[in-house]
């Protein structure tokens, strides 16, 4: 089954530790603006999902969201959560440990897009 959101095994090990730190985990894919489109990682429950939220799905446990309108522009990649060196979001977990969490994207095959047509996804 293709899934639209993964993570790099770097990622993966930061989403560990973290979760070994602050309990389970959420992302939010986020549309821009102060935190600059990084996928913000949050203890789960903190950000509140709302209506114009999408599920995408899970890594490791932890639930990802993106917003719906950037979720439009976005719809046809595969989100692949990667972990960098540097500064991320103030607001996001892995911040005060020098690495940022950031998005790249792989276009989806037109087999997989069929695929992903017959699993609905809508807004919360």
């Amino acid at each position: 089954m293709v899934e639209r959101v993964v993570a790099t095994a770097e990622a993966v090990g930061m989403i560990r530790q973290l979760a070994a730190q602050h309990g389970a985990l959420m992302f939010h894919q986020s549309g821009g603006c102060c935190d600059g489109s990084s996928p913000m990682c949050y203890p789960a429950g903190e950000f509140r999902t709302g209506a114009q939220d999408v599920h995408l799905g899970a890594i490791e446990g932890a639930e990802v969201y993106i917003g719906a309108a950037q979720y439009a522009l976005w719809s046809h990649t595969q989100l692949i959560i990667d972990l960098v060196a540097g500064r991320g979001g103030g607001f996001s977990l892995e911040a005060p440990e020098g690495v940022r969490f950031l998005t790249r994207s792989r276009v989806f095959t037109e087999s997989e897009l069929g695929e992903l047509g017959r699993l609905c996804v809508e807004p919360r």
